[in-house]
């Protein structure tokens, strides 16, 4: 009697046997994709994404799909979600998240490649051993992000009033959380953290500005980190309710109403690891693929916040800002 092949379909699952299940994973390789923040606050980043992995001809749901794992700003959830990540055999994983995402994506990993985009120096956080040679599982971008807290401070302190006790809203990752407590110092400014986990920071923000400003702060600079940009409305809202100027990593915060921002292009980052993603699935080891840097850095300056705060914006910046809102 010939063997026969049973195929069951129940709620639009197929089962088939082990050997064709695995032709068809082969076909159809999955993407582990890691993330603080939540999805409808990155959704423009995720298309970006999209497109670098494009640009090596996989389309979502034609020829790759993609598991999610949003931490809703929770970063304690980040450990459990890349380890049932890991279970799943993914192809890679991308943890554009940030290095604490990334260190944890990498850790639970065992080997799959990482692509990660990261702030501060990769290799110093223990991401990679060179930045030419990262000679491991992961590899990624590098914003910079910390290192461009100098020059947002220098942006600052030529658009507030001179003198000004400038407050800094920090991140608690212990990834940075040295490097910006030294800058803090360094510089004299006020420095405060807020809590792990979305709903509790959501609360406490307010609050805590509002004591930084009974401190004596009369402007703002943020911390490149992902759980601030998750919020960055309510953050520049309020800034404006304070009258604050202040300086931001990214761009979507001057697009909402916020002073100005220098940092590299984040939508372009994503669409890096995308093209990492898909050079990985053709069998490039992220060992051999240098760690990249921005292509480019933005001034972006809303000149009508400038206004409504009573700055004038001084031509030494406006000469150089890539955009000026109006």
């Amino acid at each position: 009697m010939k063997r026969r092949v049973f195929i069951a379909l129940l709620g639009g699952i197929v089962l088939a046997p082990p050997g064709e299940a695995r032709a068809q994973a082969s076909q159809m390789p999955v993407i582990g994709f890691l993330h603080p923040a939540s999805a409808d606050q990155f959704a423009g980043h995720v298309v970006a994404f999209r497109e670098g992995l494009q640009e090596h001809g996989y389309v979502d749901g034609g020829s790759v799909k993609r598991e999610y794992r949003w931490a809703e700003g929770n970063s304690d959830r980040l450990k459990e979600m890349a380890a049932d990540l890991a279970s799943r055999h993914v192809a890679l994983i991308a943890a554009p998240g940030g290095s604490f995402a990334a260190l944890v994506a990498k850790n639970a990993a065992h080997g799959v490649p990482v692509l990660f985009i990261a702030g501060p120096d990769p290799v110093e956080v223990g991401l990679v051993s060179s930045i030419s040679r990262p000679g491991g599982s992961a590899t990624g971008v590098s914003l910079e992000s910390t290192e461009m807290l100098a020059k947002r401070l220098e942006i600052l302190r030529e658009l507030a009033p001179g003198g000004v006790k400038i407050a800094m809203l920090m991140s608690s990752a212990f990834t940075v959380e040295k490097f910006e407590a030294e800058f803090v110092r360094h510089n004299d400014l006020i420095g405060f953290k807020l809590a792990a986990g979305a709903e509790r920071s959501q609360r406490e923000l307010e609050g805590k500005l509002d004591e930084a400003v009974k401190e004596g702060a009369r402007a703002l600079i943020v911390s490149a980190d992902a759980n601030f940009t998750a919020q960055y409305k309510r953050i520049v809202e309020l800034a404006a309710k304070y009258g604050l100027p202040a300086v931001y990593p990214w761009r979507q915060y001057a697009t909402a109403g916020g002073l100005a921002s220098y940092g590299a292009n984040l939508a372009e980052a994503y669409r890096q690891i995308g093209r990492y993603a898909g050079r990985v699935l053709k069998g490039a080891a992220p060992e051999t693929m240098p760690v990249e840097g921005p292509n480019t850095f933005e001034l972006v300056i809303n000149m009508k916040t400038a206004k409504a705060l009573g700055l004038e914006v001084p031509y030494s910046l406006t000469a150089v800002a890539n955009e000026k809102l109006e």
